[in-house]
């Protein structure tokens, strides 16, 4: 059976405080823990006007103490800027305040332009280099096949550690340490279900996980009528673009994007996003993931639906749930 996850970035666009944005992710992870959605995870960003999740770690302890059920995890901790020991202890801490419930999803991106990514390794560059080497490391903390230095304090339950990508190298490392893998749909639209395969084909079972486990995520926003949907996936493609441009232009509001149009430059940023993007009623919507589950071989969804108003964000996440009947399933 499919499984269905969110990822919650902290958005705001709209202008409103931090504070106001980081209180939505954790109202955002009561609501996704009463519908039944199987995990939650937030992603770290730096240096942006409009997602403010830059520390996943502190995020997840927090969404921890409002949630019982649903697994929380990082979608991802980026890396090449970090000590894998310190990360490692870091969600061993998790694991003993949350059994069961910690992912630690990793990834190789800057998460932010290179000076940004400068600052957070300094005084050493980032060691994008070293990643796969990174990843053993701390998959053997975290099964303490690596037991020197020792982790204090010690990971209690199991804390899987999944590869975030987009690219055909995610994919095959992923494959040869026998880690899940979760193909970021939203991030590179271009990607085709040959990633997926090639992980598959590549893969070798592991001490942590015996077939291949590959999780599939993209924007989907179920919306109560088709002008809804209409409106919002205009409004949000045009926030997409301003944030991929760089984020100097201001976001606008779904009232506001009614009667604007794309630039050409606009036009080209979002690209094949607006194709792999589900908007619509819950019943559209649920065909479009379905389509997408059969094309990728998906064993489970995580959508993401970064609505400027954070009212359309949590009907977004409502009905998405309703449409799939998560609770019922749960």
């Amino acid at each position: 059976m499919v499984q269905f996850s969110l990822l919650d970035q902290s958005v705001r666009f709209a202008d409103v405080p931090a504070a106001t944005a980081l209180s939505g992710t954790l109202e955002a992870a009561r609501l996704a823990d009463r519908l039944g959605y199987h995990r939650l995870w937030v992603s770290e960003h730096h240096a942006s006007r409009f997602l403010c999740g830059s520390a996943p770690e502190i995020l997840m302890a927090a969404m921890g103490a409002h949630t019982s059920r649903i697994r929380l995890g990082s979608g991802g901790v980026m890396l090449p800027h970090y000590s894998a020991y310190k990360v490692a202890e870091q969600f061993a801490v998790l694991s003993n305040l949350y059994p069961d419930r910690i992912d630690l999803g990793v990834g190789r991106a800057p998460g932010g332009e290179m000076r940004v990514a400068a600052a957070l390794s300094a005084p050493h560059p980032p060691s994008f280099r070293d990643f796969p080497q990174q990843v053993a490391d701390l998959v053997g903390y975290m099964t303490g096949d690596l037991a020197e230095p020792r982790l204090s304090p010690e990971p209690a339950g199991d804390i899987p550690v999944w590869i975030l990508g987009t690219s055909p190298d995610s994919a095959v490392l992923a494959a040869q340490l026998g880690l899940p893998y979760a193909l970021a749909l939203f991030i590179n639209p271009q990607a085709t279900p040959g990633l997926t395969e090639l992980y598959r084909h590549n893969f070798r079972p592991s001490a942590t996980l015996d077939k291949p486990y590959v999780m599939l995520a993209t924007t989907a926003f179920a919306c109560d009528d088709a002008d809804q949907a209409d409106l919002l996936r205009k409004n949000y493609f045009l926030n997409i673009a301003r944030l991929l441009g760089g984020g100097l232009q201001p976001a606008v509001s779904p009232e506001e994007s009614r009667d604007m149009g794309f630039t050409e430059r606009e036009a080209m940023i979002i690209g094949a996003q607006a194709r792999i993007a589900a908007f619509g009623t819950p019943d559209v919507v649920r065909d479009k993931v379905g389509a997408l589950v059969e094309a990728f071989s998906a064993d489970e969804v995580m959508i993401s639906c970064n609505a400027y108003h954070h009212a359309d964000r949590m009907r977004a996440i409502e009905l998405f749930a309703r449409s799939f009947e998560m609770a019922e399933a749960a």
